[in-house]
């Protein structure tokens, strides 16, 4: 399995306050705020543009210039240390032309280095069916780690359809790229992957694709979780809370405070619960302590969270399960809306708009609420569900 600290605390992307102004002075303050306002160190992800280049893997020295002091300030705070990296090369660096000359980008069908668009504008990739560019990828993410303590590494844009009509070292399927791309974060025990195709119960974080602010997307995390899990992707991240997608956060935007509230209490006690959106920048004190509370609340079920983790990773069975799942052949195949961790915890979080409460579908067994009384299955019953509440129940029996 990836490392435990991916299960037990918050993880903490520097994506949404900082977007493309990655930089050591306000990565560190992102990091400092994390504990003055009350949250544990964990897991903290520099997004994308720390770099130089695409594939050019040298800290901007600009935007970084003591990155070594940096990294151990983190750690001394108690965090780790992930960078985001991708398969593209800026095309107008000196990587770039070291690469083409060795023969280790994908081409297009008239021999040359291929230029391949994608979010960021137009670059070459990485031919990762020639086994001398995996050698010199892991040796660049390898001289990071060694030499500047970096723990471990986000995986980007390795999709298969950026591979579609280029001519590699070996005629492989596209989708085989991306299989390849994903097997480097083997190495990294502190991994995630957002793309990803035949690695299912292999030790990688699986992050779902970037959810807007948004109900509707809200929405989807649930069913988007169970569905990853029954694939094989059982070590797997809902995006970020409030939303992973930038463009939802651009000046302008109207913050829904409510929103980032019931986001965090369903990553609550999903597998793995992740932060960008700094919520004390947003948030008025009520909604703050509504988002605090939720992880105290991860706190208390860690160890149970992390116990089913280890089991999955013996077992293969999801950490995450549909009602279906869990208590099959009881009409429950349609329940979109909450969710077990295990066999015994189960979580109903509030997905809509203004509710106060919420009807949950109790399965047989003995349950428990958060208040301690004790309800008995199969039933359907409404349980209070404020602002500051995430229903759920433990089985007891």
């Amino acid at each position: 399995m990836p490392d435990e600290l991916l299960f037990t605390y918050p993880q903490y992307n520097t994506w949404i306050e900082l977007m493309y102004d990655q930089n050591q002075k306000d990565v560190l303050r992102y990091a400092n705020a994390i504990i003055q306002n009350g949250m544990p160190p964990g897991v903290l992800m520099i997004d994308d543009n720390w770099q130089e280049d695409y594939g050019k893997l040298n800290f901007h020295p600009g935007r970084f210039p003591s990155l070594k002091l940096l990294i151990d300030t983190l750690h001394a705070k108690g965090f780790k240390v992930m960078l985001w990296v991708c398969p593209f090369i800026s095309a107008d660096c000196n990587v770039y032309r070291y690469l083409e000359k060795n023969n280790l980008l994908v081409k297009d069908k008239n021999g040359d280095a291929a230029i391949i668009r994608w979010w960021n504008g137009a670059s070459g990739l990485l031919d990762l069916t020639n086994p001398e560019t995996v050698k010199w990828f892991k040796a660049q993410l390898n001289k990071l780690t060694t030499e500047y303590g970096v723990d471990g590494f986000k995986f980007d844009a390795g999709d298969y359809h950026f591979y579609k009509n280029v001519v590699a070292y070996k005629n492989v399927p596209s989708t085989m790229h991306t299989e390849l791309f994903a097997k480097i974060g083997l190495d990294y025990r502190l991994n995630e992957y957002r793309a990803m195709f035949k690695m299912g119960g292999q030790p990688i974080a699986n992050r779902l694709c970037d959810k807007n602010h948004n109900w509707p997307d809200l929405q989807k995390l649930i069913p988007n979780m169970i569905l990853e899990g029954l694939m094989g992707y059982t070590f797997s991240c809902p995006d970020m809370i409030g939303g992973g997608e930038f463009k939802s956060f651009l000046d302008g935007a109207v913050i829904d405070q409510e929103l980032i509230v019931r986001f965090a209490q369903c990553h609550a006690l999903m597998p793995m619960m992740q932060f960008s959106v700094a919520p004390w920048r947003v948030l008025d004190k009520p909604h703050l302590n509504a988002v605090l509370n939720t992880v105290k609340l991860r706190e208390k079920f860690k160890d149970y969270i992390l116990k089913t983790t280890k089991a999955s990773a013996i077992t293969g069975e999801p950490i995450l399960r549909s009602m279906e799942y869990a208590f099959p052949k009881n009409g429950y195949a349609l329940i979109k809306d909450q969710f077990l961790i295990g066999d015994s915890l189960l979580v109903a979080p509030v997905v809509e708009k203004g509710l106060v409460k919420r009807k949950i579908t109790v399965p047989k067994g003995v349950w428990k609420t958060a208040e301690g009384k004790i309800i008995k299955g199969p039933k359907i019953m409404e349980m209070d569900a404020d602002i500051n509440t995430l229903p759920y129940l433990v089985k007891i029996k």
